[in-house]
């Protein structure tokens, strides 16, 4: 069979591991036709094949982000101010101010993310005064930079009918210790009643979901994305994906996690009535087959469940763990009318403790034979040693979000609330692939600032903040090697989300999913893997971007 397309005069990593190198390849009617020398593949080569010479260049897989939130990331860089988490409290300001000018009288000001850090000093009637002065009458949200906590002005806790005599059930209303008034300040599900508020005088129309959603994956295109898994989707991020797709327009792979419980986001409707709509949904390219359990928050703001106590503190006092927002006989409930559906379960736990609770119940259910279940578990960034080997034995992928932990501002945070050297005992990726774990690549974009899988690969490899605005290592003895790292944001993702028999390698017979890079980012300096550079994306043998 003649090929279309031949790539050749590159360096080809295949994350395949019966032929991990080659030296071109072939593609044909928008799959891989044929891996090998250039001599071989030359064999493929008809009157009407366009071959190029990538002089030099590298050739990977497309690559694959097990963990992020898209349609978020399109809205923010749409419709919202987006800002990153090294600005203090007076750049903040100012940038609302700006955006206050911009709108009409009414408008929400929306968007994010202030850094954990900056917790202490919001949480004040006078701080929020300042907001309030900023914002010129607008009604203001903000989230933080793990997207679970917001920031509120008095307009919006007033449309959403906050004040010191209503406070919201969930999650933790901050005070003012001085006179005891909502600070603006709202972790977790506290926040959901300012997203009502927003949902209900600014809520996005149809088609501009379907633009958040285009624009979230023309950005993942420019990294060398080609399949993503969006960690909590809601019925109008499914509706978006349905439309692109029956229009030709979904340029990536989707595995769409299924929001069952929600303290963040303010989805409506969630839970079972979202697992039995998800399936109109699906696709082609869309497979909504998973859904997203929430067991815990964030450490930060002491909201994620651990097996040893916080440091004290006046709030909490002596002892506090945490808590989960299950119980282990609700978890097992979902699971296991997940497993009857035929769906996995991504399930975010950044505590030790809420990883034992799901890795408990996870054991529970093989042991009643759900053997094929896909299970990932989300961040599970600190996990205790016995159950590292689970993770493996239980094969629970570990979701990983590299991004996010590097020396920086959420480390800093992490170590006000667990102590220097608890907190730097993170990420033990090493030790979970020792034990035969399955580990796979997410960004969690946009709480990271990007979701360049160069960053993530190169902090797992290197340790240290890719990016060089911090000094340090963290963990080095969890480094990985770089072509683990590759593996990572290939084919390891892909099998994670279920889609490795159509994406993740260069594999004669699947999709012709593949990234240009103006070098060999794995083979250089582990130092230098992002100083890479994007060049072309191809999905399903189509070019969907050209730097």
């Amino acid at each position: 069979m003649s090929a279309e397309l031949i790539l050749t005069g590159a360096t080809v990593r295949t994350a395949d591991a019966e032929r991990p190198r080659a030296e071109a390849v072939a593609v044909a009617g928008g799959r891989i036709l044929a891996v090998g020398s250039a001599a071989e593949i030359e064999a493929h080569r008809g009157p009407d094949t366009l071959v190029r010479d990538l002089a030099g260049a590298a050739l990977y897989p497309g690559f694959i982000d097990v963990h992020n939130h898209h349609a978020i990331a399109g809205i923010t860089d749409l419709f919202e101010l987006s800002f990153g988490s090294a600005l203090g409290l007076d750049e903040i300001l100012a940038l609302v101010r700006e955006r206050a000018r911009t709108l009409p009288a009414g408008a929400w000001i929306t968007g994010g993310s202030w850094a954990s850090t900056l917790m202490d000093e919001l949480s004040s009637s006078a701080t929020r005064a300042r907001l309030d002065e900023a914002s010129d009458g607008h009604p203001v949200m903000l989230s933080d930079d793990s997207r679970h906590n917001r920031w509120a002005n008095t307009r919006a806790l007033e449309l959403a009918g906050i004040d010191a005599g209503h406070l919201p059930d969930g999650g933790v209303t901050v005070l003012d210790p001085g006179d005891g008034h909502p600070t603006g300040v709202l972790l977790e599900a506290a926040g959901i009643p300012v997203a009502q508020a927003h949902a209900r005088d600014g809520a996005l129309t149809a088609a501009q979901h379907r633009s958040a959603s285009r624009r979230g994956i023309e950005l993942l295109a420019s990294y060398g994305i080609t399949a993503f898994q969006d960690a909590a989707v809601s019925l109008e991020i499914l509706e978006a994906l349905r439309s692109l797709d029956e229009a030709g327009e979904l340029d990536a792979w989707v595995v769409s996690s299924l929001t069952i419980n929600d303290d963040i986001f303010g989805f409506d409707p969630v839970g079972r009535a979202l697992i039995d709509a998800g399936e109109r949904f699906r696709t082609r390219h869309h497979r909504p087959d998973f859904v997203k359990i929430f067991l815990d928050g964030v450490p930060p703001a002491r909201t994620a469940c651990f097996l040893h106590p916080y440091l004290p503190d006046t709030e909490h006092g002596d002892g506090f763990t945490g808590t989960t927002t299950m119980t282990g006989d609700e978890l097992y409930g979902w699971l296991r009318l997940v497993a009857d559906r035929g769906l996995g379960a991504k399930v975010h736990c950044t505590g030790d403790g809420s990883a034992r609770l799901f890795l408990d119940t996870v054991a529970r259910l093989r042991a009643e034979g759900f053997t094929d279940t896909r299970f990932q578990i989300a961040h599970g960034q600190y996990l205790a040693d016995d159950d590292i080997g689970r993770m493996a034995s239980l094969r629970v992928v570990a979701d990983i979000s590299p991004f996010i932990w590097f020396p920086g501002v959420i480390p800093q945070a992490l170590a006000a609330v667990l102590g220097e050297d608890r907190a730097a005992q993170l990420q033990p990726n090493r030790a979970l692939l020792d034990a035969g774990a399955l580990v796979a690549g997410g960004s969690d974009w946009p709480v990271s600032e990007s979701p360049n899988p160069l960053e993530g690969m190169q902090g797992l490899v290197t340790r240290a903040d890719p990016l060089r605005r911090a000094p340090g290592v963290l963990w080095p003895e969890q480094a990985i090697t770089p072509d683990e790292a590759l593996e990572a944001f290939t084919i390891s993702a892909a099998r994670a989300m279920g889609i490795d028999h159509e994406t993740g390698s260069l594999t004669p017979g699947k999709s012709a999913d593949f990234v240009i890079l103006d070098r060999d980012a794995v083979g250089g300096d582990p130092d230098a893997m992002i100083d890479a550079r994007v060049v072309e994306t191809w999905f399903a043998g189509r070019r969907v971007f050209a730097a």
